[in-house]
């Protein structure tokens, strides 16, 4: 995939260039919002990363421009980690906001969950006799649609992306901290897995789906 890393921050573009290459991802870096809404409007692009100081122009104009010409995530990068910033950064159409200094592989977990609710990846998933539509954002199970909150459905999409990997409860809690503000923290990660369990037919006593390995976490067959 394409992304776009508009910072003006020089170490910053080299070493995560590098990391998301390593990653098998396609980087191209600008520093200004000229170059950037150009990049967005004659070439292919899957994902905007996006600092709000840049050196020409500022990162919610080139928001604002790319959602204008294309419907392509974005995710702000920026040492601005305010209440005020983050509202602006989501009001303006940012599909994310995470604070620098970052983890890589926090950013990595992130990229890859808004990836997915754009349906960039395989957009028909099947787990047992689950069917999740990526594209449309639905889960059926036996042709009937189940009624997922927002995190239950973001859960089971990660289970279902990664078949016989094995999660631990801090990757699973990385993976579904919400952007709105809902707060998980680990008491509340079993309280989701067992209404999730219960929703898609698996015996939170003798799971057959979202297995438990004890000590280590959670994977699906």
């Amino acid at each position: 995939m394409q992304i776009l890393l508009v910072e003006d921050d020089v170490m910053i573009v080299e070493t995560l260039s590098d990391f998301l290459r390593r990653e098998g991802f396609f980087v191209t870096a600008v520093d200004g919002q000229e170059e950037a809404l150009s990049f967005v409007e004659e070439k292919d692009c899957d994902l905007v990363l996006l600092d709000v100081t840049l050196r020409e122009g500022n990162g919610y104009a080139v928001c604002r421009g790319i959602r204008e010409l294309r419907d392509i995530p974005v995710i702000f990068l920026t040492a601005s980690a305010d209440e005020f910033s983050v509202v602006t950064g989501l009001d303006i159409g940012a599909d994310d906001y995470i604070g620098k200094p970052f983890r890589p592989r926090e950013l990595l977990s992130r990229m890859k969950s808004v990836l997915r609710r754009y349906g960039k990846s395989q957009s028909v998933l099947r787990l047992g006799d689950l069917v999740i539509d990526t594209a449309r954002g639905i889960v059926e199970k036996g042709g009937e649609e189940l009624y997922l909150s927002a995190l239950e459905y973001r859960l089971l999409l990660l289970f279902a992306s990664h078949p016989g990997k094995v999660f631990t409860r801090k990757q699973l809690l990385g993976e579904i901290w919400d952007m709105a503000g809902e707060f998980v923290n680990d008491n509340t990660l079993t309280v989701y897995i067992k209404r999730l369990r219960e929703k898609i037919g698996d015996d939170p006593q003798n799971p057959a789906v979202i297995k438990t390995v004890r000590g280590r976490g959670y994977f699906v067959s």
